[in-house]
């Protein structure tokens, strides 16, 4: 049988379904919502043995059937959130419903083509980082392929529109940043919003630079925030951890932590010209060579920093024999 802790009861006859993880956030949230006599399915999570069998045995706890799964719905195209979706919908027969912009990404990470994997090599080894640390983060990134797979057939929603879910008009969101083309859904009925990994609580959403898409995703992760504040929200349901209340004030919160996160990067690079790598280290520290995984979304996170900094003027770079350094003066001086 699944585990207590699995599912969770939600109002609404809603329920959330904790989907494992093999890595350090340990599970997604899946959200499933009644539709009369069918059922949507909300971010399904990464494909694994461990996560078919989480699905197969909280679909026969909670008593439904997989011809009963009307949709797949997805926020956005993280392989912890897309991943099972085409092996549902082969179950299932239902339709995936994500926007054109997440589907691209989704097709140009994992549909067959080195072109992605060969850009994040170049600018991360631009940046400072070694060779054989990219090497490893280039077989890490290749081992999502089987967890994604086999990729959905999808229909496009876009932001603007509604969505009609659980017999109520959702709002689309943009929400950009973590990553582009993903959604919020919000109910100004009963002021719920589904967030995906827009704003979670307890931990920070990471944002990324991403070879080949806009150049400083800070920036728009924080417009968007901002853009967020403005909805009067009763429930948020996140794409990890437990839903929550707050929602104003988790925003402040992240809006907080990126302040001190740019002010601090710019103390560190005061002291010192350093790479992106070698910040990357100082912040989050070495023991990351250890763990490709983490490691990638660390040294993509430095550099969106480290890009919204430089736009705004308040860092410099030059090129070092092909590597770039950054340097800053103290944030008080002048």
């Amino acid at each position: 049988m699944t585990d207590i802790d699995t599912i969770t009861e939600l109002p609404d006859g809603w329920k959330r379904v904790k989907v494992p993880l093999p890595f350090s956030l340990k599970w997604v949230n899946s959200y499933i919502v009644p539709e009369g006599t069918s059922y949507t399915i909300i971010d399904p999570g990464l494909r694994t043995e461990q996560s078919e069998r989480v699905w197969e045995e909280a679909l026969q706890a909670c008593g439904i059937g997989w011809e009963q799964i009307a949709r797949i719905v997805l926020t956005h195209q993280h392989p912890d959130h897309y991943g099972l979706a085409g092996t549902i919908q082969e179950k299932s027969g239902a339709p995936v419903l994500m926007t054109e912009r997440s589907h691209r990404y989704a097709r140009r990470l994992w549909g067959g083509s080195s072109e992605y994997a060969e850009a994040l090599s170049a600018l991360f080894l631009s940046h400072g980082m070694p060779g054989e640390l990219m090497q490893s983060i280039a077989l890490n990134l290749e081992s999502f392929v089987e967890k994604v797979s086999p990729q959905p057939g999808v229909t496009y929603i876009e932001a603007g529109g509604q969505l009609t879910l659980g017999k109520r008009d959702w709002l689309l969101i943009d929400a950009p940043g973590h990553a582009y083309g993903a959604l919020c859904l919000y109910d100004q009925t009963k002021r719920w919003m589904i967030c995906g990994d827009q704003v979670l609580p307890q931990i920070t959403p990471n944002v990324s630079v991403v070879p080949g898409e806009e150049a400083d995703p800070l920036a728009d992760f924080l417009e968007s925030l901002a853009h967020l504040e403005q909805y009067d929200v009763e429930l948020a349901l996140p794409g990890h951890r437990d839903p929550f209340a707050g929602f104003r004030k988790r925003i402040a919160e992240l809006q907080s932590f990126h302040q001190r996160r740019l002010s601090e990067m710019r103390n560190r690079l005061a002291r010192q010209p350093l790479t992106a790598f070698e910040l990357c280290e100082n912040l989050f520290g070495a023991r990351l060579r250890d763990n490709p995984h983490n490691l990638r979304f660390a040294m993509a996170e430095t550099l969106a920093h480290l890009f919204h900094l430089k736009n705004r003027g308040l860092v410099s770079s030059r090129s070092k024999s092909g590597v770039f350094l950054y340097d800053s003066e103290s944030p008080g001086a002048g």
